[in-house]
């Protein structure tokens, strides 16, 4: 059990709520802390740079019957992809509805009132129990390929959880397509996708592994190109694919991404 655990408490429009927890609790065992700009949207709190780069060990999120329709979209939008440890503090909610989040990737909940000491142990417990097999599935998740058993280590499957199946071997085609992604059609695209589709679902991975491998090899080939493209700038890749520049660079995080060589082999000699 870790001795501190810091906590962002994500709920757009409920700043005053938030900002009455805000702070130590439980002298000092658990921290809750605000964002520094306030959130519009789910979508906007889970894009929260500090949240991507691992400043905190988890995110408790605020939902209740106004906005779980904006944070079942948010969460679906990332397929899985979470950056960090989610709770829900369910206001109201069915248990119906805190099932569909739960299934979205949230990790536990929680009913009103609050309680530290409940926060507490059910973060402790979720830490402890998902976070090892969601970084051994989406490095860098949780840390940008910082875990316990290394820089980019695999870690060890969660107890009682089937081992994700092999990434397939990456085609010569595959990598001429890939490297020639931004010249290609919408019907190269979803031919290429659909092909890869197939293939991974004559595995046993569930519809969300294999969408998940689908949308991760999109994402990676995308943006390798575009820095390719415009020589590892960032902000001109970004803008190149209409994406908030912390939104792009967020993504090359999640796919350990590093802009250097595309600046290098840019560069005269």
């Amino acid at each position: 059990m870790r001795e501190r655990l810091d906590c962002a408490i994500l709920a757009p429009g409920k700043q005053d709520w938030a900002g009455a927890l805000h702070g130590p609790h439980l002298g000092g065992r658990l921290v809750l802390h605000t964002p520094q700009q306030p959130h519009d949207t789910a979508a906007d709190a889970l894009a929260d740079p500090a949240l991507a780069l691992g400043r905190y060990d988890a995110g408790l999120l605020y939902v209740d019957a106004s906005s779980l329709r904006d944070w079942r979209t948010a969460l679906a939008a990332l397929a899985g992809r979470l950056p960090a440890v989610l709770a829900v503090y369910a206001v109201g909610l069915r248990a119906p509805a805190v099932h569909d989040l739960m299934a979205l990737g949230v990790a536990d909940f929680m009913r009103p009132p609050f309680c530290p000491d409940e926060l507490r142990v059910r973060l402790d417990h979720a830490l402890s129990r998902l976070a090892p097999a969601r970084i051994a599935e989406h490095v860098p998740v949780y840390g940008a390929g910082l875990t316990e058993t290394g820089v980019g280590a695999k870690a060890p499957d969660a107890p009682g959880r089937p081992a994700a199946a092999p990434e397939p071997p990456v085609t010569e085609s595959e990598i001429a397509l890939c490297d020639t992604i931004l010249d290609r059609s919408g019907s190269e695209l979803e031919a290429y996708a659909v092909a890869v589709a197939m293939q991974r679902a004559t595995s046993r991975e569930s519809f969300r592994a294999a969408k998940c491998q689908v949308v991760a090899r999109f994402e990676r080939a995308y943006i390798r190109a575009a820095l390719g493209r415009h020589a590892g700038n960032i902000t001109l890749a970004a803008r190149m694919a209409q994406k908030h520049r912390r939104a792009f660079w967020a993504l090359m995080r999640k796919h350990d991404i590093d802009p250097a060589p595309y600046r290098r082999a840019a560069a005269p000699d």
